[in-house]
């Protein structure tokens, strides 16, 4: 048997996967979730093979549940998403259904599954490359001990590199996600997020003062009295967003 789990805030499309699935006995569904937090709760207790996922949802979206999960199952995405932005499906061999879908386009997308199984590294690779798809990220999601934490990108001070990872400085402190400091650069707004340094993106609100520091090089100082050092390839980068 096939664990399966639709999580779905329309609750046309979570009875349409419903019907659909009742021709299928191989699957069995254990739970229908309408939000990302309860399709996360859901996913860490049943441990489902197969997840059916919507994209835009209310608490969390279908893009911020997958990074939050260490070991994704495997997933078909149901959703109105542009069609342009899911090129990124194909090339991992993640399936999506584009709605409204039909029966016979939904059959196909459980014969794929069939065929693949939870191919985890495509599904991690579509994460990482989804992500930088979508338009500028508004927030960031990440989980602390086992709690769920939202942060606005507004109210980040800076990112600094940590290999594989990145830390995060907010005036509430600082948080570890595991994504890379290339990937935010590609998704933060530009206007307002700078690559100053290879191992430092900084908010320019944050910004008080460029101070020179050692030879030709020169430091940011922040508002909270936080010093970045910026690079000669950064300095260009900085100026021009800040229109000197």
């Amino acid at each position: 048997m096939i664990k399966v789990l639709i999580i779905d805030d329309e609750p046309l499309a979570t009875e349409l996967v419903k019907e659909y699935l009742a021709d299928f006995p191989l699957f069995e569904i254990q739970k229908v979730c309408h939000d990302g937090f309860e399709g996360l709760k859901a996913i860490q207790e049943h441990k489902p093979d197969l997840i059916f996922l919507d994209i835009q949802m209310p608490k969390l979206t279908g893009f911020e549940l997958l990074e939050l999960l260490d070991h994704p199952p495997a997933v078909i995405f149901t959703t109105a998403f542009d069609a342009f932005a899911l090129k990124a499906f194909d090339a991992h061999a993640v399936d999506y259904l584009l709605k409204p879908f039909s029966k016979t386009r939904f059959a196909k997308a459980l014969e794929k599954f069939l065929q693949l199984g939870n191919n985890s590294e495509s599904i991690n690779a579509f994460k990482n490359e989804a992500g930088v798809n979508q338009e500028s990220a508004s927030r960031v999601v990440l989980k602390v001990k086992n709690e769920i934490k939202i942060i606005p990108v507004q109210d980040i001070k800076y990112l600094e590199a940590n290999d594989d990872y990145v830390n995060i400085y907010t005036k509430e402190g600082k948080f570890l996600k595991n994504k890379t400091l290339s990937f935010y650069e590609k998704t933060l707004e530009p206007s307002q997020f700078v690559r100053v340094h290879r191992s430092y993106l900084v908010n320019i609100s944050e910004i008080t003062k460029i101070e020179p520091y050692e030879k030709e090089g020169y430091l940011l100082k922040l508002k909270g009295g936080e010093g970045i050092p910026v690079s000669k390839s950064g300095l260009p980068k900085l100026k021009a967003v800040l229109g000197l």
